[in-house]
């Protein structure tokens, strides 16, 4: 039986429904109305879904540092994987709203630094899903829950101290916000503008094509001139917080470059300390 890795066409997980080894979770997420999204999921999802929230299920807010969405520990992690009823042995596929960024891509990256690696986004997610007019329905399933014991790969979370050190071996950081966001021009969601000094920008949404990821052969023509030879190993993520950036790890990996990092604090971690340097422009 194919696992699924990367990403899952809506007609492949359609006629995948009622698998016994198969786990649907929806992540749809407003960053301006929480309780919306868990509200349009009650309403209407694809049929047997969970339903993971960005702030509770997959960000630990007890963390007084770590940026807007602090990384969950594993233990706490692994429960919830548990409460869903998900095994290490289960085919996972995520999805949010429309593109992956909002939070697909996180649970996804959540997954796969724990080692599981049957999981895969939903490409072009429950807006696809719903064009195409595939099954939906309202029933909250009530899982039979499990026991899930894992740990993260620390080697692909990084902290300030960890983005500093990879910058100053000539690693890679990508930036995933958009282009003014990166250049300081405007900052809508934190209190000070600007990027990482020393960071590249690629704007998260360059991975798509018409909603959907552009295909491993074009992500990898793009995404190589940018690593300039440099290994998966060598290059690392961040965004605003830790939530969008997941989506180049998810494209990277998709294209055929998986084993990159994430900066989970990002952004909103970074200026936590006043004292971190700040730079504007294109970089």
């Amino acid at each position: 039986m194919t696992a699924w890795t990367t990403l899952v066409s809506a007609e492949d997980l359609a006629a995948a429904l009622g698998r016994e080894d198969l786990i649907v979770i929806d992540t749809r997420t407003s960053l301006t109305d929480r309780a919306a999204s868990e509200n349009a999921y009650r309403q209407s999802h694809i049929p047997g879904a969970r339903y993971a929230d960005l702030d509770r299920d997959l960000s630990d807010h007890r963390k007084t540092s770590g940026g807007r969405h602090p990384w969950p520990d594993a233990a706490d992690f692994t429960a919830t994987l548990g409460r869903w009823g998900v095994t290490p042995q289960h085919q996972v596929v995520v999805y949010d709203a429309a593109d992956g960024a909002l939070a697909a891509s996180r649970l996804w990256f959540l997954l796969r630094v724990l080692g599981h690696r049957r999981v895969a986004v939903l490409d072009g997610g429950w807006q696809r899903w719903s064009a195409l007019g595939l099954p939906a329905d309202a029933g909250i399933p009530a899982p039979q829950a499990t026991h899930y014991q894992a740990s993260f790969d620390a080697r692909r979370l990084l902290d300030a101290q960890d983005v500093r050190a990879l910058l100053d071996s000539g690693g890679l950081l990508i930036d995933a916000r958009a282009g003014e966001r990166f250049r300081g021009e405007v900052e809508p969601l934190d209190r000070v503008a600007g990027h990482v000094p020393g960071a590249s920008h690629r704007a998260y949404s360059a991975n798509l094509a018409d909603g959907r990821f552009k295909s491993p052969q074009t992500l990898a023509s793009e995404f190589a001139p940018l690593l300039g030879g440099r290994e998966p190993a060598q290059v690392a993520a961040m965004c605003g917080s830790g939530v969008t950036a997941c989506h180049h790890l998810l494209a990277m990996a998709h294209a055929g470059f998986d084993g990159a990092a994430l900066y989970t604090g990002s952004w909103s971690g970074w200026i936590e300390d006043s004292q971190r340097p700040i730079a504007t422009g294109e970089g």
